[in-house]
């Protein structure tokens, strides 16, 4: 920067003592130099003088510092950030796929039970999808995938792995609708396993359970008995798991046995069931025996048959009259 002649320096001064001044300073400074260079007589200066100077560098580079530490910071911060959500995306994906793999994996072995139960039993089945549910105080009902081009016909029974689900009410061309045990409007007739009384459970509003209201006082039944299909109505096939008895009570006239049931089948998680085209036993009377005639070479031959002599009767002759109106007995001889 160049200086106005105006300013007055005592270092640059114009004039002869100026000049000599500078040149002074500058050979001192040589001198100071050359001696430092060759002994090192100014080292101890130069430490004692870092220690004072020293902090002020660290002040003067606090700014730069702080806005290089700031950049860092906000830098590192953002890629924590984006690898952390990279992270939890990863996490939610394995879990994703975990949980579906043990889905598919309950559901193999579900499909596995159902298969185990349709060979041990040799029944004549067809498996179905369950794609609906009508869950309500009055309706107990599930949709499958399966209808009237399947050939599903209503009243066809519903079982799952673990025992009887329901029947089909309605069938439509691609669906059907099954109608669950537990539904308020169902009946089933059932068999105590451990006794063999005969009763009826009984759908109810619970949703998860069944009733049983006319048990006899006198019947012999416990909790933890098992309930099984009896048969009786030509609807369900004998045998087949229904549920287990829960609670026993007298009812409030106390003339019967009150019982609450666990169904057997998994009706809140099967996801896929079979339907049965084998029909029960009929619980009727036996159909009429034909008639049956005697052997072919027992029957006589009209052609060797021998010829009985003709009995002629004795012209009947007419009885008097007589006073009496009572009535001659028949076949008696006048």
């Amino acid at each position: 920067m160049a200086l106005n002649r105006d300013d007055k320096s005592p270092l640059f001064a114009p004039g002869v003592a100026g000049t000599l001044r500078l040149i002074v300073y500058l050979a001192l400074a040589c001198v100071l130099m050359v001696l430092d260079h060759r002994g090192g007589w100014l080292g101890n200066v130069r430490y004692g003088l870092s220690l004072v100077v020293e902090p002020v560098y660290r002040i003067a580079g606090l700014p730069s510092q702080g806005f290089q530490a700031a950049t860092v910071a906000f830098a590192d911060r953002q890629r924590l950030t984006e690898q952390n959500q990279r992270l939890r995306e990863d996490l939610l994906l394995a879990n994703a796929k975990l949980n579906r793999m043990a889905s598919v994996a309950e559901q193999n072995t579900r499909l596995k039970e159902l298969l185990d139960t349709q060979h041990s039993l040799s029944l004549n089945v067809q498996l179905a999808r369950l794609i609906g549910v009508d869950l309500g105080s009055f309706r107990h009902r599930i949709v499958l995938n399966v209808g009237a081009r399947d050939k599903v016909q209503p009243g066809q029974v519903v079982i799952d792995a673990r025992g009887v689900m329901g029947q089909i009410v309605e069938v439509m061309p691609t669906t059907a609708v099954a109608m669950l045990i537990t539904d308020p409007n169902h009946a089933i007739p059932v068999t105590i396993e451990r006794t063999g009384l005969r009763t009826i459970a009984y759908g109810s509003r619970a949703g998860d359970m069944l009733t049983l209201p006319n048990i006899p006082v006198s019947a012999d039944v416990q909790v933890g008995d098992k309930l099984v299909t009896s048969g009786l109505g030509g609807r369900f096939p004998p045998g087949f798991p229904v549920g287990e008895i829960r609670d026993v009570a007298q009812t409030a006239s106390g003339t019967f046995l009150s019982a609450q049931a666990k169904p057997a089948a998994d009706l809140d998680r099967s996801e896929d069931v079979l339907l049965l085209h084998d029909l029960a036993e009929s619980a009727g009377p036996p159909p009429p025996a034909p008639n049956v005639g005697p052997p072919s070479d027992l029957k006589p031959d009209p052609a060797v048959a021998p010829t009985l002599p003709s009995v002629t009767s004795p012209t009947a002759t007419p009885l008097p009259a007589r006073a009496s109106t009572a009535a001659t007995p028949t076949g008696a001889t006048p």
